[in-house]
């Protein structure tokens, strides 16, 4: 097959011929394309700026900006396409994008829930910029909300990005939601204190405090009889809530606190555990009607306490004349006393002490 230049160089030509004919629609399509790209940029940052001063409707002024900007560069996305191409007509994209509507669904799925779900959380602002929230293991205050995701600013220093859906199916803790906020700790004294006392040191302490309100006032109640002593809970208000007032309030009230009993001589007990020996009676454990190791209470004479250091020491004394003379130890030490052994007998047997138990 022959190749005829001439002919391609006469469809190049009529291409060239038909570009330029176009051109003019093409310039006037890009101006008209940039004159709404800009009135659509004035009119977002109108609609925002209207509603920047009202804390209340700020993130209502911001997605309305948003999607009036969007609107109207969509309108002049049309409307140039309809100049440079005059035989383009807008039905035929509105067609073509219904029926690929459900596979942009299915491909963008992740992508529209998010962008829905900011449209939802920006309409009705269950949060706003520069609240600080608590979600999914972050604490940190708001920076910005847009429409894919949520932008928080952590404690220490650090920038986390929280997709909006996980912002719209999860619980959303936000710490600074009212003006106040309470703040609790609790405290642990001895069984024996006098509890009114304590509560009214605690109360005192904490109304001492800045920024403690009066209003409502500061509390201490009685949570628990624990194992060690008796847990009273301190709580009191603070405004406002942001997390540096409440660090600095927790610690002015714990050294007010603990300060204040001290000075009152209320006891602040730790875990302890008592270890009772079954040879313990009086001497070393009070009534032993009242003891808890299990004795049975008597009517009888009482025998001497017994340490437990002594005991071990006569056992290996014990142990030791076994071995020189190896013949049976008679229960009696040097110096002639009772190394502590008891016999058994039966209750009511003359002589037999509480339990039954003879010297």
């Amino acid at each position: 097959m022959d190749f005829d230049l001439s002919a391609a160089l006469q469809s190049l030509r009529g291409m060239a011929v038909g570009f330029f004919r176009q051109l003019p629609y093409i310039v006037i399509a890009l101006l008209v394309f940039v004159i709404f790209y800009v009135a659509a940029r004035l009119t977002g940052r109108m609609i925002r700026n209207l509603t920047e001063r009202r804390r209340q409707h700020r993130n209502v002024g911001f997605v309305l900006g948003r999607l009036a900007q969007g609107g109207l560069m969509l309108v002049g996305a049309l409307v140039a396409l309809v100049i440079a191409i005059p035989s383009f007509q807008p039905a035929q994209l509105i067609q073509l994008l219904g029926i690929s509507g459900v596979a942009i669904g299915f491909a963008f799925r992740d992508i529209l829930q998010n962008f829905l779900a900011g449209i939802l959380i920006l309409l009705t602002e269950p949060f706003r910029l520069g609240d600080q929230i608590v979600v999914g293991g972050y604490e940190g205050t708001v920076e910005e909300i847009e429409t894919r995701a949520t932008s928080i600013r952590t404690y220490d220093g650090r920038r986390v990005v929280i997709p909006n859906s996980n912002l719209f199916t999860e619980s959303v803790t936000v710490n600074t939601a009212f003006e106040k906020r309470r703040l609790q700790y609790d405290v642990g004294i001895g069984s024996g204190d006098d509890i009114a006392r304590a509560q009214a040191v605690i109360v005192e302490s904490l109304r001492g405090i800045h920024g403690v309100l009066s209003d409502p006032p500061p509390e201490a109640l009685v949570t628990d009889l624990a194992d060690s002593g008796v847990s009273i809970r301190a709580r009191w208000w603070i405004n406002p809530p942001l997390r540096t007032d409440v660090v600095q309030s927790m610690d002015e009230a714990l050294h007010a606190i603990k300060d204040a009993l001290t000075a009152a001589g209320i006891d602040l007990p730790f875990p302890t555990r008592q270890i009772l020996f079954h040879d313990q009676t009086e001497a070393t454990d009070g009534d032993r009607a009242r003891q808890r190791e299990g004795w049975p209470a008597g009517s009888g004479p009482v025998p001497p306490a017994r340490s437990v250091a002594g005991a071990l020491l006569r056992r290996g004394r014990d142990d030791h004349r076994r071995d020189d003379d190896g013949r049976d130890h008679d229960g009696r030490d040097d110096d002639g006393r009772d190394d502590g052994k008891r016999t058994q007998q039966t209750a009511g047997t003359p002589g037999g002490g509480r339990g039954g138990d003879t010297p």
